[in-house]
């Protein structure tokens, strides 16, 4: 069982299908993530996209337009319409409200990582959703990406020994209100965890501001409770995407490139030095689509979803340590750098 795994559900609402037998879904948030979630959900057999409801009426109206469903301003109203399932994908601080309102009507939520800004609000929707049996996904889509599928494959029944990640990129086009490590970093607690199937024990985090006023930049140490050392490199201060993951085991050294869906594999290692590589067979599906079709499993079969509330805010919960445990800022630091453009 996966670190963090709650108890499944005794009992789990069946998901009431409209009059043509489809699921019918809604998408509350329309940004980046909320248009993809829409997008693909139009997409898949079985299901009938609503509609999507934002209060900005430019993407709203687009994406309803594309999309052909309805474009509502605000959640209640798009739950007015009849739904049995749906995406929360609006900033983080509204996620407990949405949630909350979507399961005291009886629908299934996915809710996009972090589950919550805070560990409390995120318990608050996972208690909201046992009370009521509906099911409860976080969105932690890098767990569905082939080459993170394939590197858990590779370590099955190995013995791990230390994971490094590396997750950085060009400053984000819009500001958020969140920095580095809730940004980016909560991706790879969760797939650390994931990995070892342990939770995480020991936290020694440097961070520093460079440009942005919350964290840009994040060195990120772990220990686990099985004793498996890790560590994130991400900033938002390089020029272009790295998405890298390498692990040793004692019998094997696995690199991985998220990007380019490359995975080699190192293994008979020799006293005189030389071993063997191979690369292995990585799949094509898209991450975004296994994840909402694993949701949408998950509700028919009335199990315990791919990625639980528990899950989710174990991983928010020790990204929040890592951020209360910010490194003092260095003595004699230059001027923050100004963002061109």
């Amino acid at each position: 069982m996966a670190a963090g795994r709650g108890g499944s559900l005794s009992v789990m609402k069946s998901a009431n299908k409209g009059s043509d037998g489809r699921l019918r879904v809604g998408v509350a948030g329309v940004g980046v993530m909320g248009s993809n979630h829409a997008r693909v959900f139009a997409d898949l057999a079985g299901i009938r996209l609503v509609g999507v409801a934002d209060p900005d009426p430019a993407p709203r109206d687009m994406v309803a337009s594309a999309l052909g469903c309805a474009g509502l301003s605000n959640i209640e109203e798009l739950l007015a319409e009849g739904v049995d399932a749906m995406t929360i994908a609006a900033p983080t601080h509204l996620h407990r409200e949405l949630a909350l309102c979507c399961i005291k009507q009886g629908v299934h939520v996915l809710v996009e990582k972090p589950i919550a800004p805070s560990v409390v609000e995120g318990r608050a929707i996972i208690a909201a959703a046992r009370h009521a049996g509906v099911s409860l996904m976080v969105g932690h889509v890098e767990r569905f990406n082939p080459t993170v599928e394939a590197i858990k494959e590779a370590i099955r029944g190995e013995d791990i020994l230390s994971i490094a990640i590396t997750r950085v990129g060009p400053f984000p086009p819009r500001m958020s209100n969140v920095g580095v490590v809730i940004d980016l970093a909560v991706h790879d607690i969760d797939l650390i965890r994931w990995f070892t199937e342990s939770e995480i024990a020991e936290v020694q985090p440097q961070l520093s501001s460079a440009v942005a006023e919350r964290e840009d930049i994040a060195l990120l140490q772990f220990r686990t409770v099985s004793g498996v050392l890790a560590h994130i490199n991400t900033n938002w201060l390089t020029p272009f995407k790295a998405r890298n993951v390498t692990i040793a085991t004692r019998k094997k050294y696995i690199m991985g490139d998220l990007l380019t869906r490359q995975v080699t594999e190192c293994f008979g290692f020799q006293p005189d030095g030389s071993y063997s590589m191979r690369h292995l067979s990585v799949g094509h599906a898209e991450p975004l689509r296994a994840e909402l079709q694993a949701f949408i499993s998950a509700i028919r079969a009335g199990k315990e979803p791919a990625v639980t509330g528990d899950e989710g805010v174990a991983s928010l919960e020790i990204a929040i340590r890592c951020l209360e445990a910010r490194a003092m800022p260095a003595v004699g630091r230059r001027a923050t750098r100004r963002v061109i453009g």
